[in-house]
């Protein structure tokens, strides 16, 4: 009798060209989020934001705190999210983390975003954007912000829409902290718009990851 969490299992059905797609669109986020979120004080909600958050106080690395948090996001919203999901976001953690250490190892290109928040909000978003819908389009996440949505959802009852949102303000209050609350408007500036190319991108035809409480 094979074993369901068996390797050779856990891959059936995972397509090379979605992994290939997560892992670039990956280090499209990753590339932004170093590039453009990280200098300009222009922070993102979920996850991504508390990467950043975690970072400016205590100067850990979302290489490696996204690694943690996806996972501790993942384990609450296993038995909701199916297997290939499941497979496709760790593909995805790793892709991103992995190219945000490449990341590190340079300068900012555009430091001078920091002086230009709106500019920042509005390319911020499309990293964030472009990079996560690919991600989720194709089956998985780069960070454990769907995992977590999913869960409260399941939890509460709320819609999923406003379990993304929670998570994000929960996010953008703890980062006033270190963030004036000028540049919190630009925050939810990008999380609203990122939320909405994501939205798009997702909506397009042939999504892989139509229903995920269904795949054992």
């Amino acid at each position: 009798m094979t074993n369901k969490y068996s390797i050779r299992s856990l891959c059936e059905g995972i397509k090379l060209k979605n992994c290939i797609t997560i892992i670039a669109s990956s280090a499209f986020l990753a590339f932004g989020l170093y590039n453009v979120h990280s200098i300009s004080g222009v922070t993102e909600g979920g996850v991504l934001g508390l990467n950043l958050l975690l970072d400016h106080w205590f100067h850990i690395s979302p290489a490696i705190t996204n690694v943690v948090a996806n996972l501790i996001c993942y384990g609450l919203g296993v038995k909701l999210l199916g297997r290939k999901f499941i497979v496709y976001s760790l593909i995805s953690t790793v892709g991103f983390s992995a190219s945000y250490k490449i990341f590190e190892q340079f300068d900012p290109l555009w430091p001078q975003l920091a002086d230009h928040p709106l500019l920042a909000s509005l390319i911020g978003a499309v990293f964030v954007g472009v990079g996560a819908g690919l991600c989720v389009k194709m089956g998985g996440a780069p960070s454990g912000d769907d995992a977590l949505a999913m869960s409260i959802a399941h939890a509460t009852r709320l819609k999923i829409q406003w379990a993304y949102l929670s998570s994000d303000l929960i996010v953008l209050l703890l980062s006033i902290s270190y963030i004036p609350l000028t540049k919190i408007a630009y925050s939810l500036l990008t999380v609203i718009l990122s939320g909405q190319i994501i939205g798009w991108i997702e909506a397009f035809p042939h999504n892989p990851y139509q229903k995920p409480n269904t795949e054992e």
